[in-house]
């Protein structure tokens, strides 16, 4: 499936924005790398990619670094992008 340039922009600025709060969240609830990869049953070097930007996280993995940090879900997408298809209201 070939993704416009427009819709390939807001997947990597959403996933950058994703990835940051959840590093603040961490430093914010004064846990390591290890300690958060520790609950969320992962790799350090994983969670390392996930706060980096490096890595398209699963919604599955989403839910555990949500429960990890006692955080819901749109927790983690504040000034993400609301209108991702912006055309598609019309249709």
């Amino acid at each position: 499936m070939d993704v416009s340039p427009d819709i390939q922009r807001r997947i990597t600025l959403t996933i950058s924005q994703v990835s940051r709060t959840i590093r603040a969240l961490r430093v914010e609830r004064g846990l390591t790398v290890k300690e958060l990869a520790d609950r969320c049953d992962m790799e350090r070097s994983n969670l390392s990619r996930i706060e980096a930007g490096r890595t398209n996280m699963t919604l599955r993995t989403l839910f555990t670094i949500c429960f990890a940090l006692k955080v819901e879900l749109t927790d983690l997408l504040p000034g993400c992008p609301q209108n991702v298809f912006p055309d598609s209201a019309s249709e």
